[in-house]
């Protein structure tokens, strides 16, 4: 599963031509030892505003996926994170771009969650309660479900 890619919006057009760059983007799974996981919405002025997600961000140049990560949770909703598993990938083709994903767990972090782009939280358990989820973040849910079934 993890190799396919998933397209979103296939009927859209696809912003810049044939050969799209790739971008990408560590993504963190917070996970407290309750099994209740994080996510978030995306603000007000980005693409797909308002639908849930796994909160990260773009790797900079030259950056490790766990440094970005660490990087984004912290300008982002104000934690720092412990020991970060690098879980799964999975390449993204939104017709905004084509991103690949890096999805890793964090069980540890400090800090109070502070939404510092004026996005809200909710700990979910699976089924999620909270909807819209954005396309990227489906197989997340899968996977995790998958793994409770094992």
């Amino acid at each position: 599963m993890t190799n396919q890619v998933l397209v979103v919006d296939a009927e859209r057009n696809r912003t810049g031509g044939h050969a799209r760059s790739v971008v990408d983007v560590a993504v963190g799974l917070l996970i407290a030892p309750s099994g209740e996981f994080l996510l978030t919405s995306r603000p007000e002025g980005k693409v797909y505003a308002g639908y849930w997600e796994f909160p990260g961000g773009k790797l900079e140049a030259g950056e490790s996926v766990e440094q970005a990560l660490r990087r984004e949770l912290h300008e982002e909703i104000g934690v720092h994170i412990g020991p970060v598993q690098i879980w799964k990938e999975k390449l993204v083709d939104y017709p905004h771009a084509l991103v690949r994903l890096h999805f890793c767990k964090v069980f540890e972090w400090t800090g109070t969650l502070h939404m510092r782009e004026g996005q809200t939280f909710s700990w979910e358990r699976l089924p999620v309660r909270c909807a819209p989820v954005l396309p990227g973040t489906l197989p997340v849910l899968e996977w995790l479900t998958a793994e409770q079934a094992v």
